[in-house]
């Protein structure tokens, strides 16, 4: 970025002023002195200049000297500034904008520094007491009341009216900066919250696609090595499952490995839809060949689903069975759809014994239970899961018909 010489001076004068603001100070308070000496050995054409040369003289240093405090004590600037300034005019030094230089400048510090209210108060005593002391002066006895005491009250209230822009142009601009951290800092925050739910979204995603498969795989290796001996055929079939299970896992991973790569380009190779409830058959015989014999039923009239609650449904009900068939002591399970309104009510439930895994799954310790509460949740939904009275083990969430929670969860 180019910028004007003037504007590179102006920055290396306030960077030098914020580093030696006392120095900075100095030369003002000196420069003012000058001033105001200037200012007290002025008279009017034909007038003698009063006796007092050294009073003025040394009224103007006090006034000068005060100034230096005016960053730590601006009310007492003002009031040592006023005091030596009247009483020079009472003295009968001619009153111009000279001898006014360190009161106005302890006006303008004054305006800059405090509240509005301190700036009135304080403000208005000294232009009235400069006023009154210009109207008494003898001076200016040849000028009539008006001319006497209109000039020092505009001289002064040039600076109130400065200080009191300059305070509110810093107030401004300390409020926009200030908004504009907080919509930073809220930016990032956001921007956190959308990783962080992001990156739990695919941890559920990976959990309910490999420990399902896995689970699966493992039941029908350890079932048709428990029947390689006696069942040959049987074992075949198995191990045939087997491996429609394996390329099923491998294809849902590289599904959702590239939702993850998808850079949203519409050249790029489209993504594959998101599992849902047209999918259960599948599920269902995939677990049969596990040894588990899965039954469905459903109530009431079905309805179309939102893709978010479709893959919701199906991502609930393959977490359950997965966990009945790697905790639960028993060969069969039950899952029983219910359409009621705008609701969807699915139950999973066995009626094995269960082990101890499983009851640690159910305390909500086992991602396998927080995933699936997680994903009823996001969409508005509500799940629960734990031991059944009668025995066994039992699944329960409600899902709307239409996604109305956190957001609808639709990845792959």
């Amino acid at each position: 970025m180019i910028t004007s010489p003037e504007r590179r001076y102006a920055d290396r004068l306030d960077s030098f002023a914020g580093r030696h603001p006392f120095v900075v100070d100095l030369a003002l308070v000196l420069a003012l002195m000058g001033c105001a000496s200037l200012g007290s050995a002025l008279t009017l054409p034909g007038a003698d200049p009063p006796d007092q040369d050294k009073t003025a003289v040394v009224l103007m240093g006090v006034a000068c000297l005060a100034l230096l405090k005016h960053r730590s004590h601006p009310r007492v600037a003002v009031v040592v500034t006023a005091a030596c300034t009247v009483v020079a005019i009472a003295l009968g030094y001619l009153l111009t904008p000279l001898l006014l230089a360190p009161v106005m400048a302890a006006l303008y510090w004054l305006a800059t520094l405090t509240d509005r209210r301190t700036t009135r108060a304080y403000g208005v005593t000294t232009l009235v007491a400069v006023v009154i002391a210009a109207a008494i002066s003898d001076s200016m006895d040849h000028l009539s009341l008006l001319l006497r005491t209109i000039g020092p009250f505009f001289w002064l209230l040039l600076p109130l009216a400065a200080g009191t822009m300059t305070r509110l142009r810093r107030a401004y601009l300390k409020a926009v900066q200030a908004r504009a951290e907080h919509a930073e800092r809220t930016r990032e925050e956001e921007a956190r919250l959308r990783v962080t739910e992001e990156r739990m979204r695919i941890a559920r995603e990976l959990h309910d696609v490999v420990a399902h498969h896995l689970a699966l795989a493992n039941a029908q290796a350890g079932t048709a090595a428990h029947l390689a001996l006696t069942s040959p055929e049987q074992t075949k079939a198995i191990l045939t499952d087997l491996t429609g299970t394996t390329s099923s896992a491998l294809r849902e991973l590289k599904a959702t490995l590239g939702l993850l790569r998808h850079s949203g380009d519409p050249d790029s190779t489209p993504l594959e839809p998101s599992p849902g409830l047209a999918r259960l058959p599948e599920l269902v015989s995939a677990c049969a060949s596990a040894g588990l014999k899965v039954t469905v039923t459903t109530e009431g009239e079905p309805q179309p689903l939102s893709p978010g609650v479709d893959l919701t449904a199906f991502r609930i009900v393959q977490e359950a069975l997965t966990n009945v068939t790697k905790h639960a002591a028993t060969q069969a399970a039950h899952v029983r759809f219910e359409y009621s309104g705008s609701r969807l009510t699915i139950t999973v439930s066995n009626d094995g014994a269960v082990t101890p895994e499983a009851s640690e799954a159910a305390g909500s310790r086992g991602f396998g239970v927080m995933g699936m509460r997680e994903r009823a949740r996001s969409i508005g939904g509500e799940l629960c899961a734990g031991h059944r009275p009668e025995g066994g083990f039992e699944v329960a969430t409600t899902l709307p018909l239409q996604p109305h929670g956190a957001g609808e969860d639709a990845t792959p």
